[in-house]
């Protein structure tokens, strides 16, 4: 990238947003794992709120998941507060507290992947690395290689560019910069090509902007006949009633979904979410084995 990018980032970058303003591994951990699949203002209070009343991993270790999941109420894909819990207690038990800086140690923490391996060890070590969330990704699709949505494009040929762009100083501003114009300059719907600094060595720009030669998204189905807005139910019920039994939670759903409890409960269960005593369902207080993550996008 030519020197026009860390020009604007230093005077239109997002610097003040909370994360930005640490090298704590385990606060940007905690940024990065919320801002998976939710954007950035409402990420913030919850932030917030989470390092006021757990602000180390000490502290989040000794939480039992049923604090986590009340506490993560409005932020949605509740097993990212598992994620984190397992990530804390993993950190205390095989490292005596200490975060691991380097990419393999960090890869192994139940439910940190690549990505957010690669973002701790940039954003919190300023280590020499790459990163490319969507928001670099679709970037580099554009400005690189002429395309306009990532997905046209391997993911490891995306990780091999970023890699191959990375400066030798200054990496961890760099991404920051890279990420920043993805989401406020180089937007997946109403590119701001006019305003973007590098529109001049944008390959996607230069030549008009050619069409994605992806087949289009599938429309999505109405969220409240999806299981996942079923199983928010359920998690809600719970955060506000110490038990439920079967039929109770039953009546809480609408009628298209009831027939389908059983499957509801058994996943929840599954992912460490709930759990059952004789006939009641309830928030864990004891934490379970993690499942693997699943793949979720960072906005």
């Amino acid at each position: 990238m030519n020197r026009d990018l860390p020009r604007w980032y230093r005077h239109h970058g997002r610097h003040s947003l909370p994360w930005r303003l640490t090298r704590d591994p385990y606060a940007i951990l905690v940024s990065e794992v919320m801002l998976q699949q939710t954007q950035v203002d409402r990420v913030i209070p919850y932030y917030n709120n989470w390092l006021g009343r757990w602000p180390t991993v000490a502290h989040l270790a000794a939480a039992t998941p049923a604090d986590l999941i009340r506490d993560w109420a409005g932020l949605g894909y509740n097993r990212r507060a598992l994620h984190l819990h397992h990530a804390a207690r993993a950190i205390v038990e095989r490292y005596d507290g200490r975060f691991p800086s380097d990419i393999l140690s960090l890869r192994t923490l139940p439910g940190v992947g690549p990505y957010t391996a690669a973002a701790i060890a940039s954003f919190a070590f300023e280590q020499p690395v790459p990163v490319a969330d969507t928001n670099i990704a679709r970037v580099l699709a554009r400005s690189v290689h002429g395309i306009p949505h990532q997905r046209d494009l391997p993911g490891s040929a995306m990780q091999a560019t970023a890699a191959a762009l990375l400066p030798t100083r200054s990496a961890r501003d760099h991404n920051l910069a890279l990420m920043d114009l993805g989401a406020l300059i180089c937007r997946g719907r109403d590119p701001q090509c006019d305003s973007c600094p590098i529109r001049r060595h944008c390959s996607w720009h230069t030549n008009g902007h050619p069409p994605s030669a992806a087949r289009p998204a599938q429309p999505t189905p109405p969220f409240e006949t999806t299981a996942r807005y079923a199983r928010g139910r359920i998690i809600h019920a719970l955060r506000t009633h110490p038990s439920l039994d079967e039929p109770t939670l039953a009546s809480l759903l609408p009628e298209p979904h009831r027939p389908n409890l059983p499957l509801y409960l058994a996943a929840l269960a599954k992912d460490g979410l709930i759990t059952q005593t004789d006939t009641q369902w309830s928030l864990p207080q004891h934490p379970v084995s993690p499942s693997p993550p699943r793949s979720v996008r960072r906005v």
